[in-house]
C-alpha cells in the first residue's frame, strides 16, 4: 500500500510535496494509517486531534494515544477539547453535525494561525460509498451523488481511492496499532447501519462493488460537468444585471427552456432555496411576489427575477441634518450641502433649492404610505407610492428609497426627483446645492 500511496501522491497530489500539512487524527484505523503513510512518504506533517468529551474515559484514552503516536513519530501534535453537547444545543444541531462543524472550524483556525497549506483527512473509498447511499436515501440532486471531493479548498483526502480492507490489511502487516471507537459499532446512526448491515451484503453480491462504484462516480462527475456547462450557458443569457449584491435575471430566458425547474434548482440551490415549485411559479406570478431562503429572497419584478440578500432586521433611524453641517453620511452614500451662487445643470444625484424655504433640522427618512410630494416640472401633487409605480421601481428600489424632508415636507426623493415647492426662482437670494455621492 505504501508504494501505491507514494505513486498516487506523485501522480495526482504532487502539490502536497514541500507543503506544510495538518493531519486530522482521531486515533482510529484510517487516520493512524494515513499518519504513518505520510511519515514514510517524508511529507511535512503535524497532527491535530479533537477531544469531543462524548465518551468519558474512552475520549481521554484516544487523546493519550494520539499524543503517544505523535511522540513515537517525532511529530508536533495539537489537541483541542470541545463541549460538544452544549454547542449542539445552542446551535440546534445533531451531535454529529456539531462535532463536524467544530472540528473543521478549528482545523481552519490552526491552518490560518500556523500557516499550514493543506488539511488532510483520512476518508476512504468505503466512506465515499456510505456518503453516496446516505444522500441517495434522503433524496438528493446530482451533486449529492458524485461522492466526497478529493480536493475541497484546502481540504485534501488522499485515501479516497483505497478501501477500508486495504487500509486494515496494511495496518496489520506493519503491526500498526489504533483505537476502536465503541460508537462505531452501534447501529443507532444511519452511517453505521449502512457500514455494518447494508454494504457487506452488497459486497457479497458483487465483489467488485467499490471498483464499479468508482466507475459510476466518474460517469456522474462527467455528467455534472455537462450540466454545469449547460447551466452557465443559460446564466450567460439570463443575467442582465449584477449590482450591489443583487442579481437580475430575464424571466423569458427561463421560460424558453424545456425544463425550467431543473435549471432553477441548479441556479438557486447554492443560495439556500428549497421550495422550487414556488420558485418555478414566480416566473408567471404577479409582480412583487417573492420566495425566501434563510439568507436570500427571489422577487418577481415584472419581466425579471431579482435575487437579493434578506434585509437586515435593524430598524432605520431618521437622520437629522443641522444648518451648520456641510455633509452627512446616509446608508451607502454621503450627502454634501454647499451654498453656491449659480445653478448648474442638475442630475438625479444633485438638486438646487432655495435655502430660505428650508426649516432645520432637515430629516432623511424612509418613505411611508400616504407620503406625497410635488414633483419638480409637474403640476400638482403625487403620492410617493404612485410615483414609484409610474417610475417602474422594483420592490428593492422602493425599500432603499429615502426622502429628504423639511418640516415633514418632502424636499427630495433622494437620487430621483426634487420637489417643486423648494425650487430656485428669480427671487431666490440663497441657493443651496445638495449632492449625493457614493
Amino acid at each position: 500500500m505504501l508504494e501505491n500511496f507514494n505513486t498516487y501522491i506523485n501522480l495526482n497530489l504532487n502539490f502536497l510535496n514541500q507543503k506544510k500539512l495538518l493531519l486530522a487524527v482521531s486515533g482510529g484505523l484510517d487516520s493512524v494509517v494515513l499518519t504513518h503513510l505520510c511519515k514514510e512518504a517524508k511529507l511535512d506533517i503535524a497532527i491535530a486531534h479533537c477531544n469531543f468529551n462524548l465518551r468519558d474515559k474512552e475520549s481521554n484514552g484516544d487523546e493519550a494515544f494520539v499524543l503517544n503516536l505523535a511522540k513515537s513519530l517525532d511529530l508536533e501534535a495539537f489537541i483541542q477539547h470541545f463541549d460538544t453537547n452544549t454547542y449542539a444545543q445552542e446551535n440546534k444541531l445533531s451531535i454529529q453535525m456539531a462535532a463536524r462543524e467544530m472540528r473543521y472550524n478549528w482545523f481552519q483556525e490552526l491552518a490560518e494561525q500556523l500557516s499550514f497549506d493543506y488539511i488532510l483527512t483520512a476518508h476512504h473509498a468505503d466512506d465515499n460509498l456510505e456518503t453516496f447511499l446516505i444522500n441517495l436515501s434522503r433524496g438528493t440532486g446530482l451533486d449529492g451523488l458524485t461522492g466526497i471531493p478529493e480536493t475541497n479548498g484546502n481540504i485534501i483526502r488522499p485515501l479516497l481511492s483505497f478501501s477500508r480492507e486495504t487500509i486494515e490489511n496494511y495496518a496489520k502487516q506493519q503491526k500498526i496499532e489504533w483505537r476502536e471507537d465503541s460508537s462505531n459499532a452501534s447501529t443507532k446512526y444511519l452511517r453505521n447501519q449502512l457500514r455494518h448491515e447494508v454494504i457487506p451484503k452488497l459486497k457479497e453480491v458483487n465483489s467488485n462493488l467499490l471498483k464499479n462504484f468508482e466507475t459510476t462516480l466518474q460517469h456522474l462527475r462527467e455528467t455534472e460537468d455537462i450540466l454545469e456547462e449547460s447551466v452557465n450557458a443559460v446564466l450567460k443569457r439570463a443575467i442582465i444585471d449584477l449590482n450591489n449584491n443583487e442579481i437580475t435575471y430575464n424571466i423569458s430566458e427561463f421560460l424558453k427552456l424545456n425544463n425550467p425547474r431543473a435549471y432553477l434548482v441548479e441556479i438557486f440551490k447554492p443560495f439556500g432555496f428549497t421550495a422550487f415549485n414556488d420558485v418555478l411559479n414566480l416566473l408567471t406570478a404577479q409582480s412583487g411576489k417573492q420566495v425566501l431562503s434563510q439568507s436570500y429572497r427571489l422577487i418577481k419584478d415584472r419581466t425579471h427575477l431579482i435575487l437579493a440578500p434578506l434585509p437586515l432586521d435593524d430598524e432605520f433611524n431618521d437622520i437629522y441634518i443641522n444648518e451648520e453641517e456641510k455633509d452627512k453620511s446616509i446608508p451607502s452614500s454621503i450627502l454634501f450641502l454647499e451654498t453656491v451662487k449659480t445653478l448648474n445643470a442638475s442630475s438625479k444625484n444633485e438638486i438646487f433649492v432655495d435655502a430660505e424655504t428650508l426649516n432645520y433640522p432637515l430629516v432623511v427618512r424612509q418613505w411611508k404610505e400616504g407620503d406625497y410630494f410635488y414633483p419638480l416640472g409637474l403640476n400638482g401633487k403625487k403620492k410617493i407610492s404612485k410615483y414609484f409605480k409610474d417610475e417602474k421601481l422594483s420592490l428593492l428600489d422602493k425599500e432603499k428609497s429615502l426622502l429628504l424632508c423639511s418640516n415633514n415636507e418632502i424636499v427630495w426623493v433622494i437620487n430621483q426627483r426634487a420637489d417643486q415647492r423648494f425650487k430656485v426662482t428669480n427671487t431666490t437670494n440663497n441657493i443651496l446645492k445638495i449632492a449625493l455621492k457614493k
